[in-house]
């Protein structure tokens, strides 16, 4: 009930009014049925547009940390995640993936849509990165397919650290459903589950037209802060 009051009566409109979002490619996700809809992130907002758009409800696997916050902020989020529908995910260590996995198999065993972003986090330069396998490995054992989304211009509406987004259209776009059933049984092949996964990057990349970077989000982002703590200990002194 939560769910349909946030996208039809108070959080639809508005995002439909503050980003006046160009929808693309709409009838490629299955009006029925088990399908995954895996999409570029490059904002905090892209969780709220996309559901606002499709005529079918979805339940994304969201990081945990958006369930265990700190403060009243924590507390409203982990409670408006929640009544989403929203999956909590600890993304730490091999277990927990597995654990993701077997959250987002319930959901397609339920002939639902499952929402997931394969780079695993949000991109904070606005590139494409490379994607996690567990997207292919759902696809493979539930035997479902992928429908490609890519989000554009939410990265400049609300890149990473802003809190309010600014106002200006975006645009989002479906391609069509990616049938990997030539490949059924094969879900524990670790070649065939990155090559799975690659497929699926290149046409969020088709689609977003983004730069695609082929190492994972997360690895680029720590090596960057590393570099700016390093730089900020130890300041290049001026010559002369």
């Amino acid at each position: 009930m939560f769910y349909h009051l946030l996208k039809y009566v108070l959080l639809g409109p508005l995002l439909r009014l503050v980003f006046r979002p160009r929808i693309e490619g709409l009838d490629h996700v299955p009006p029925s049925g088990a399908a995954i809809v895996a999409g570029n992130h490059l904002s905090f907002s892209d969780h709220f547009l996309m559901p606002a758009v499709l005529r079918r409800r979805i339940t994304f696997l969201a990081k945990a940390e958006y369930f265990t916050g700190p403060g009243l902020k924590g507390r409203l989020t982990a409670a408006f995640f929640r009544s989403a529908g929203q999956i909590p995910v600890d993304r730490s260590g091999k277990e927990a993936g597995r654990a993701a996995i077997r959250e987002g198999l319930g959901v397609l065993g339920r002939d639902e849509l499952l929402g997931i972003y394969p780079e695993g986090t949000r991109s904070h330069d606005g590139r494409l990165y490379k994607g996690k396998v567990g997207v292919a490995v759902m696809a493979l054992t539930a035997g479902v397919p992928v429908v490609p989304c890519a989000m554009i211009g939410t990265f400049e509406a609300q890149p990473p650290g802003r809190r309010l987004p600014r106002v200006r259209p975006v645009a989002i776009r479906f391609g069509a459903p990616l049938d990997f059933s030539r490949y059924a049984g094969m879900e524990h092949e670790k070649a065939v589950l990155r090559a799975v996964t690659d497929e699926i990057m290149y046409a969020i990349m088709a689609l977003s037209g983004q730069e695609y970077v082929d190492r994972y989000a997360a690895e680029v982002k720590a090596e960057e802060e590393s570099k700016a703590a390093r730089a900020r200990r130890f300041p290049r002194l001026p010559l002369g």
